[in-house]
Formats: structure tokens, C-alpha cells, sequence
């Protein structure tokens, strides 16, 4: 199950949530915090659901189609972090991925500051997992990271302050495509493949999404991990080129059957 926002533009939230769940092999099942209007430039406009109506939502998947894992991506405001943390309880869901969503890859803030806080007291400690990049690890981290010195350090406290397995995600000019798993006070490297491509949008969402979906088919979390991994780099080697801006993954890259083929006439 995914709950995230929708992207009009496909590429990023629910949309790739679901595209990468069904590329993955898993049934996939979804509850929306918000609406978006963006496209591969950037975010116009934000309008949340309300807590009452999410709650609505995940009462209808819970009760009727349980999910084995559940992925949680942008999260805008306290009351929705409220909501899903009560119906998380209730239903003794499992498998929780947490993508912790503050700033979309074009820039945009995507999360208010009080909102920050209900994430840290009330919804990151239910979590298997959590997946911040640079910038997010430094605010749940409280401190800066320049270095690999200083991720293992930021994934220590995050992992060690709410009880969950940390995967600080590289990039942002620190070590490339190389991604540090931390719990249990010891850490693991997962090295990834640099792809010069630029077209980028939605890889959190995506991670995120192909661990939960291998967490659910039984996978333990290294191996899910690792398989999420190589499901990133087989998405962007793909080299879709859409939009203007930072473009979309081929999500669908592996599947190839005879639905796949393209019409000749």
C-alpha cells in the first residue's frame, strides 16, 4: 500500500508508487494525503485531503485488502501525519517504509515546519524503515553531513533516536549513488552505478516503493534494499526523456510481453 500524494505529471507519488509496485510483481493498493499540480519543472499547487477523509481511505484498504507492506511518502500537515499514525496502530500494520518527503527533487517545500515534528514524535517510530536524502537526514539528524564520515554518524542518531533502520540515500555531491543502511548499531554500504541521467523525478518515491514491495514479498531488508537498488539504476539506464525539466524513470522498464509491444502498422 502507498500513502502519498498524487502527481499530475506521473512521475513522482502515487503514480510511481504504483508503477513501481506493479513492475515489482505486488497488488498495489493506495491512500492519498494530497493533490499536486506539478509537472517535471516543478510544483504550482498543493491541496491536502482531509485527516477525516484519509482516514476514510485507509479504513477501506485495511479492512478489506490488507496490505503486507505499507509505503508513506509526502505528508504535508500534522493533522494527515495524525491520522495515519492512529490507523497504523489500530491495524498493527507491518513492513512501514517511511520516503520522509520535505523537498521535492525540483526545490519545492513540501512540508510545514509544526508538520516536521508531529513526523519525528508520532510517525517515524512506527517505522521498519526510513529513507532520507542529504537534506532530510541533517534535519531528522539535527546536524550537517559533508562526508561518509558524517552520514554513518547522522544514520546512528536517526536509527538510535526513533528505533527503526535508517537508509540515508547519497547524492547531493557527497558519494555519488552510494547509500548507508544503519541499524542495530552497525551499518552497511549498499554501492550504486553513477547514470549520467538527468532526468531524475520520483527516484525517492521509487526506492522507497521497490523495498517495501520486496519487503513484502518476503525479502529481508538488506536483500530488499539491494533489489530496490538495481531497479533504480535498470529504470534510469532506460533513459526515458519526457518533459522539460528533470523527466521521469521508465518504471516498466523489465516488463516485456506481448501487451508491451508497440503498435506497427
Amino acid at each position: 500500500m502507498t500513502i502519498a500524494g498524487s502527481d499530475s505529471s506521473g512521475g513522482a507519488g502515487i503514480q510511481a508508487d504504483i508503477k513501481t509496485m506493479c513492475a515489482n510483481y505486488v497488488f498495489a493498493t493506495s491512500a492519498i494525503t494530497a493533490l499536486t499540480a506539478q509537472n517535471t519543472l516543478g510544483v504550482s499547487g498543493i491541496m491536502d485531503v482531509t485527516p477525516a477523509f484519509l482516514g476514510e481511505q485507509l479504513d477501506a484498504v485495511f479492512t478489506d485488502i490488507y496490505p503486507d507492506a505499507v509505503k508513506i511518502g509526502m505528508v504535508s500537515s500534522s493533522g494527515l501525519i495524525e491520522m495515519i499514525a492512529e490507523k497504523l496502530k489500530e491495524y498493527k500494520a507491518k513492513n512501514i517504509v517511511i520516503d520522509s518527503v520535505m523537498v521535492a527533487t525540483s526545490g519545492a517545500r513540501l512540508i510545514s515546519e509544526d508538520a516536521i515534528e508531529t513526523l519525528k514524535k508520532e510517525l517515524l517510530p512506527l517505522a521498519k524503515v526510513i529513507t532520507p536524502n542529504i537534506p532530510e537526514a541533517e534535519v531528522l539528524s539535527d546536524m550537517k553531513i559533508a562526508d561518509e564520515a558524517s552520514m554513518v554518524e547522522a544514520a546512528k542518531r536517526i536509527s538510535e533516536t526513533f528505533g527503526c533502520a535508517t537508509l540515508v540515500k547519497g547524492g547531493h555531491q557527497i558519494n555519488d549513488a552510494n547509500d548507508l543502511l544503519y541499524r542495530n548499531d552497525s551499518f552497511t554500504w549498499f554501492k550504486g552505478k553513477r547514470i549520467h541521467n538527468s532526468n531524475t523525478h520520483g527516484t525517492g518515491c521509487t526506492l522507497s516503493s521497490a523495498i517495501a514491495s520486496n519487503l513484502e514479498k518476503g525479502f529481508d531488508l538488506d536483500a530488499s534494499v539491494k533489489r530496490a537498488k538495481d531497479y533504480i539504476s535498470g529504470a534510469l539506464e532506460a533513459m526515458l526523456d519526457l518533459g522539460k525539466g528533470s523527466g521521469p524513470m521508465d518504471h516498466s522498464f523489465a516488463i516485456d510481453n506481448e501487451y508491451t509491444t508497440e503498435y506497427k502498422e
